[in-house]
Formats: structure tokens, C-alpha cells, sequence
């Protein structure tokens, strides 16, 4: 007999037996009125495996006390006489084995044989409980470097471990409605990143809850997508200040932004400003390596006055006629256009996009951009973006993520250094929209690709969101990772319910009740799906919940309300 076995029951331990077993689920008989009333929905159980050495484990959904002989059809169904007993509903989660090679204890996800009938079930409970989730916690514990986030709900000396590669490699989407500890959950995991050698990840942080002085330590560095103040600094990238020029944006990214599809000219004009842009692409490149070898999107800066004073020379141009000068084929077709260009290149709010400087202008910039915001130097780069228009955020994200996923494309085959990126807020830009906004679909554009083809170019997805229901379907199930906690919204329920695997019986029945930062944690990258108590990041976001009451009965407020109206002419903090 082995001694190390977690699971050392005797046949008087048993609570009841298999009395009808299905695919991925069965039934049990339990024998008292007494072992029925202490049991729990979501509790788990042990069960006689065919095989010696293992054990099924099944987690209860349902419990039936006897009160009469009639119980649902669609639970009773191929029964005989099911209403003269005490009964549980189970689905299997896995299985236990005594011993796999050198290895006891082991629990896989997978049941290779389900039970059979009068397959004895056993409590998992006190110290057998701590034990299996212990074991269960050093499967993933013995790999490379795995992601700690919590504790068990269930046993709360158990450390609650993801598999780091499975978390990223299938993408994760963790939510949870406002107040629930959501933030408190990327912090943890942010930290938990810190710490490994060569991490490389971008999260973008929409309301700068991730960009205080107090979400600070090594391994995290903190950048701010340039305000009008931040315009007139010198080495901006040094200084933690980005700048987004206009150059990088492609053909459908520049069209998006400055082409208005309802006006009639717009094919003329779209067909020009191509032309136009390429021609001046053309001319930066004249005697350089990229010369003869560039396209229409290829990221090389360019003079935009250059561009926009040709375009208005189409737009005046008159041409020898037979007799006498008549308008040109494009005589005022873009005049509308060019008023749109115009007043883009005067909006301060886009100057981090169109005041380009020249140090921004050079053929070098893009290498020390992608340097700075991406590589193996060890970092998780915070990028703050609460300053951008919330109009052009989902084009300014979406063309973000696109280059990092094009640097990756196109590193040389192996060679790519994995990146996630932690997309904050993903409802206001990964967005279940309709078409007419083209900004925001283009923007879209880029996350779909990477949720679908990411993973082969070692690009990882982490959505983070208040509203599930609101975020883009597309990029939503390819998620193969689940960080669920409180969602008070029943749409916001319903889409992730559907998201997560059938045979998980109803362990996200209870969204709507989950205590602040507690979770349930579904996916490839936990061994059991399972109710977690995330823990408390050493480093914390700013947003936290304001005590109303607590602030009210204070002698004297802190707020300064001229600082804020001067913040708010300014446009920046």
C-alpha cells in the first residue's frame, strides 16, 4: 500500500454510489438523508475509477432530497424509480492518479474511463481537500516559472497557479463588472510578469489607473501618448513621452481617418492622396537601401504639407482647352478633403499624430519606436492613453498592436521574442460595432487578426473588460482563458456562460455573487476550474473605490477645482 496516496478511503467512508452514467456526467445515489443534507452545489467528490491507481473526480450540480415520486423529466429520464431516492447530479473535471512515472499524485483534465454503475463516491473535504488542491497547485508549480494569482476559495492554503504558457499562448480575457477587484486582478498578474527575466508586454491603460506613481517597480515602465504640453520636448522617447506620426498609419488607416465616403468625390480623392503619398514615400527613400522596394504602406515618413499642397494644386488646376483654360478633371473635387486634412494638421488634440518634429522624421525613428515599446529587455511597457481623443482611440490602439504584430510577421522564422498585449478597457475599442464607423473598424481590423493568427507570430491577447457583451465576438472566443469575476449585468452573464466548456455544470451560475476580488478561472492554463481569491498586488492601480460617506464627513476636501479647470483648458494633467 502506498502511504503517499492522497485519497485513502475505505468502504465505510462512502457517501453513495453510481446509479446512471453518462458521457460527461452521472448520477449517484447517496445513502442517508444525513451525508445528503451537508453537501454543497460545486463540491467535489471522488469516484471509483475502472482502472487501479486512479480516481474520477466529479464536482456536484445538482442535489435532489426526496419529496414526492415525480422529478423532472429531462434529470429522471432513463431512471427507474429515481423519485424513491436521495440523489446528486455530478460532472467530471478529471482524474487522480496514484502514480504516472516517477510522479504521485497526479491530476490530468482528462477522464480516460468513466466510472461504473455501483462505483463508490467519497467526500473530498478537511485535509484530503487541502491535499488535492495542493497537488493539483504543483503540476503547474513544476513548470517554468508559473503565474501565481491567488488562493482557492475552496481551501485557502492551496496557492491558485495558471500555466504562464497556456494563460498567453491561447489568449485570456479577464472581466469583471465595476468594484469587483478587475483591476486588482491585472495588477497581480502584471507583477507576477515583472519578475521574469525577459518579459516583453504592452498594456494599454485607457483611464491611467495604471500610470500613478504607485504602479511602479522594476520591470515596469510607464509611457504617456504625447499631450499638447508634451509637444515641445526634446527626446521625447527618453523622456517616457510617445509620439504616433501620421507616416505609420497605412492606406485604410489614413482613409479612415481623413476620407468621408458620402461625399462623391471621394474616389477621386482617395485615388489622389494615394498617389501623392507614395510619390513622396518615393522621394525620402531616393538613395537609400529601401529605394525601388517600398509599397503605399511600407512606414517610411513623409512630408504631409508636401502632400497637401499638391492635392490643392488639383484642386485650382486649369488646363488648355481648344480655345481658351478650363478646369482641370479634378477642378474643386477636393476641396472638402483638403479643408479635412487641414484641420487635422492645425487639431492639437492630435498633435501627437500630425506635430511631428524631425526628430520624428527620420528613417531611423520607427527601429528606436518598436525598441522602445517592444523587445527582450525585460519589460511590461504601460502605455498611458487617457489623453487621447476617444474618437481616434480605437485607430491609435488598433495601429499600436498592428505594428507590433507586424514586427513580429515579419522577424526572421524563430526568431520572434512572444509579446502580449493587456488591452484595458477592451469594450471602447475591441468593440461589437456596426459598420458605419469606419475609425473604429479599422482599428478593430488588427485585433481580429491577432486573436486568429497571433499565436503562430507569438502575439498574446489579454482582454480586460467591464462589458463582455460589448466587446467583439470574433476576438472573444478565441480566448481559450477565463477570469471571471463579479458580473452584476445578465447579458454580460450570458455572453461568457456561452463562452465557457458544457461540462462545467453551473459554476458560473453565480457571477452576479462573487465576493470583490474573487474570480472563477476557467481554460487551458488551469488544471480545475475552479473559485479563486486573487491577492493582493504589492503595486496598486488608482482605482481603487472613492468611500463617498467616508470622504463626506471629512473637515476639509483636497480637491483642487482650479487645478482641474487649468487641466481641462489644457488639455492635460
Amino acid at each position: 500500500m502506498d502511504d503517499n496516496r492522497i485519497f485513502k478511503f475505505q468502504k465505510q467512508d462512502s457517501m453513495g454510489s453510481i446509479n446512471s452514467v453518462d458521457t460527461g456526467l452521472a448520477y449517484a445515489i447517496i445513502n442517508s438523508d444525513e451525508i445528503l443534507s451537508v453537501l454543497q452545489v460545486n463540491q467535489l467528490v471522488a469516484i471509483e475509477s475502472p482502472e487501479a491507481g486512479k480516481h474520477i473526480i466529479g464536482m456536484i450540480i445538482k442535489i435532489y432530497r426526496k419529496i414526492d415520486n415525480n422529478l423532472p423529466n429531462d434529470d429522471s429520464e432513463g431512471l427507474e424509480e429515481v423519485g424513491t431516492y436521495n440523489q446528486i447530479k455530478l460532472v467530471f473535471i478529471g482524474e487522480l492518479r496514484d502514480k504516472l512515472g516517477n510522479d504521485r499524485n497526479v491530476f490530468k483534465r482528462n477522464v480516460s474511463n468513466v466510472p461504473r454503475i455501483n462505483a463508490q463516491c467519497y467526500r473530498i473535504e478537511g485535509e484530503v481537500l487541502t491535499d488535492l488542491m495542493q497537488s493539483i497547485s504543483s503540476c503547474i508549480k513544476s513548470g517554468v516559472h508559473p503565474l501565481s494569482i491567488g488562493k482557492y476559495s475552496m481551501d485557502e492554503s492551496s496557492v491558485a497557479y495558471l500555466d504562464g504558457n497556456k494563460f498567453f499562448q491561447r489568449h485570456a480575457a479577464i472581466v469583471g463588472s465595476t468594484g469587483s477587484g478587475k483591476s486588482y486582478c491585472v495588477a497581480k498578474i502584471v507583477e507576477e510578469m515583472s519578475h521574469l527575466k525577459k518579459v516583453d508586454a504592452v498594456l494599454f491603460d485607457i483611464h491611467g489607473e495604471y500610470s500613478s506613481p504607485d504602479f511602479k517597480m522594476d520591470g515596469i515602465i510607464q509611457y504617456k501618448i504625447a499631450s499638447p504640453g508634451d509637444l515641445a520636448t526634446k527626446n521625447k522617447l527618453s523622456n517616457g513621452i510617445l509620439m504616433v506620426p501620421y507616416w505609420l498609419l497605412n492606406y485604410e488607416e489614413m482613409q479612415a481617418l481623413l476620407l468621408d465616403r458620402s461625399d462623391q468625390n471621394a474616389p477621386n480623392q482617395a485615388m489622389l492622396f494615394s498617389k501623392e503619398v507614395f510619390a513622396a514615400k518615393e522621394q525620402c527613400v531616393k538613395t537609400t537601401k529601401y529605394e525601388g522596394s517600398i509599397t503605399l504602406d511600407s512606414p517610411i515618413p513623409y512630408p504631409l504639407s508636401v502632400v497637401l499642397s499638391k492635392l490643392k494644386e488639383y484642386d485650382v488646376e486649369m488646363v488648355q482647352g481648344k480655345t481658351k483654360e478650363v478646369q482641370g478633371p479634378y477642378y474643386g473635387k477636393l476641396t472638402r478633403f483638403n479643408q479635412r486634412l487641414e484641420n487635422k494638421l492645425q487639431d492639437k488634440r492630435m498633435g501627437f499624430m500630425f506635430s511631428i518634429s524631425d526628430e520624428e522624421m527620420t528613417l531611423d525613428w520607427l527601429k528606436t519606436f518598436c525598441h522602445t515599446i517592444m523587445g527582450d529587455d525585460g519589460n511590461v511597457k504601460v502605455i498611458n492613453l487617457s489623453e487621447v481623443p476617444s474618437d481616434v482611440l480605437p485607430l491609435v490602439i488598433g495601429l499600436l498592436s498592428r505594428i507590433v504584430f507586424s514586427v513580429q510577421q515579419w522577424s526572421g522564422h524563430n526568431k520572434a521574442h512572444p509579446v502580449a498585449l493587456l488591452c484595458d478597457e477592451a469594450h471602447l475599442y475591441v468593440q461589437h460595432l456596426d459598420t458605419s464607423d469606419s475609425v473604429g473598424r479599422i482599428g478593430l481590423k488588427s485585433f481580429e487578426r491577432i486573436a486568429k493568427e497571433g499565436r503562430k507570430y507569438g502575439v498574446s491577447l489579454v482582454v480586460i473588460s467591464q462589458r463582455p457583451s460589448e466587446v467583439n465576438r470574433t476576438v472573444l472566443s478565441q480566448c481559450n482563458n477565463f477570469v471571471s469575476l463579479r458580473l452584476t449585468n445578465v447579458d454580460d452573464q450570458s455572453v461568457i456562460k456561452r463562452l465557457l466548456p458544457d461540462n462545467l455544470g453551473n459554476i458560473a451560475d453565480n457571477l452576479s455573487l462573487l465576493d470583490v476580488g474573487e474570480a472563477i478561472v476557467v481554460g487551458d492554463a488551469t488544471l480545475l476550474p475552479s473559485k479563486v481569491r486573487i491577492d493582493e498586488p504589492s503595486i496598486k492601480p488608482s482605482s481603487q473605490t472613492i468611500p463617498f460617506w467616508e470622504i463626506w464627513s471629512e473637515d476639509k476636501s483636497s480637491q483642487d477645482l482650479d487645478d482641474a479647470v487649468d487641466n481641462m483648458i489644457k488639455q492635460s494633467k
